[in-house]
């Protein structure tokens, strides 16, 4: 597993492409782009690019754990 460069949440970028959804999870870019893919995943899209708001996916992941992710 390759170690995040990110030490807290405010560090994100305001929007993530799947290449920082990959390191801040831990998965290979293509397991974001799978996540990216999923009906409940919060994804933006700009013109072809997919985009995650970063409140939208600390939310997400306090959603998927039952805790809070902050």
């Amino acid at each position: 597993m390759v170690q995040s460069k990110f030490k807290s949440y405010d560090e994100l970028p305001l929007f993530l492409n799947a290449k920082t959804v990959a390191e801040i999870l831990g998965i290979s870019v293509a397991g974001a782009y799978e996540l990216l893919h999923q009906d409940d995943f919060p994804v933006l899209r700009i013109g072809s690019r997919l985009v995650v708001p970063k409140e939208k996916f600390l939310s997400w992941i306090e959603s998927q754990t039952g805790g809070n992710a902050i």
